[in-house]
């Protein structure tokens, strides 16, 4: 055997090797619905960074909480009005079915997940909670899941150990009534001073943030960056939210090849 063919066959035995640690990926196989998610939805569940920001969002409510509540001086007790879904509980084994399955959102396949009442609570959600509990403050859950799911998302939140959750301290949206929280905001401030808002969508803050053009509501956000660590206390969201309707014109009826090109067409390269 002469020294070239030794080297070929040694080539083919490498290549051989190296390709028999991948899955063959059919060029014929269509994509999911729902591809775009697959990254998003592993750095949410499996990324050691994803856990590291929640903690470090915590930890600086925390110190932001103990500062609001120095400088108090209001005869209104005080609040934390609090998101729940990718704020307190971790929902992202919906978005997995999502994947898996080729379904889309709706009232029905979302209903499906949260009445198993089984999402299980954020890094250092709970433990801040708590210290808020601990220092006198009260907790209000304003999330934009529908009245009909208040037994769930109760039974939910208390199999998790998170306070003050009662009907009195979970708001809900009714059937017929669109996203905004402004209302429900405001019937906690007519009684509380509210000292954090705590969410993963900046309509979590304020409705100022659904109406985003073709800026993406960054001047908005810019205008307003000293409230951010300090009065809003935001956690990372990559799997879905208004930030994505903004990306397709506010139009999230779209066809799905639509909204994909437009989801590269949005992309600043090089």
């Amino acid at each position: 055997m002469n020294r070239n063919y030794k080297l070929l066959l040694l080539l083919i035995i490498i290549v051989s090797s190296f390709n028999s640690g991948f899955t063959q990926v059919n060029s014929n196989e269509e994509l999911s619905t729902n591809e775009h998610l697959v990254l998003a939805t592993a750095w949410y569940q499996k990324s050691a960074e994803m856990r590291a920001c929640y903690y470090q969002a915590y930890q600086l409510a925390k110190i932001k909480l103990d500062d609001h509540l120095a400088k108090h001086a209001g005869n209104k007790p005080t609040a934390v009005i609090f998101d729940i879904d990718e704020t307190l509980l971790d929902n992202s084994p919906f978005e997995v079915h999502l994947i898996k399955t080729g379904e889309v959102y709706t009232k029905d396949t979302w209903n499906e997940w949260t009445q198993k009442a089984e999402a299980k609570a954020l890094p250092g959600a709970l433990e801040f909670t708590q210290y808020v509990q601990s220092r006198g403050v009260e907790l209000f859950y304003i999330s934009n899941r529908k009245i009909n799911e208040m037994e769930n998302t109760l039974n939910n939140l208390k199999a998790e150990n998170f306070p003050f959750a009662d009907s009195i301290h979970l708001l809900l949206r009714s059937l017929n009534q669109n996203s905004d929280k402004t209302g429900r905001r405001n019937q906690v401030l007519h009684s509380f001073d509210v000292l954090l808002y705590v969410g993963d969508n900046l309509t979590d803050f304020s409705e100022d943030f659904a109406h985003r053009g073709t800026d993406l509501g960054f001047p908005l956000v810019d205008s307003l960056y000293k409230q951010f660590g300090d009065k809003y206390i935001i956690l990372p969201n990559p799997m879905y939210g208004e930030w994505e309707n903004a990306l397709y014109g506010n139009d999230f009826g779209l066809s799905e090849p639509k909204k994909r090109a437009l989801r590269k067409d949005v992309l600043l390269g090089y």
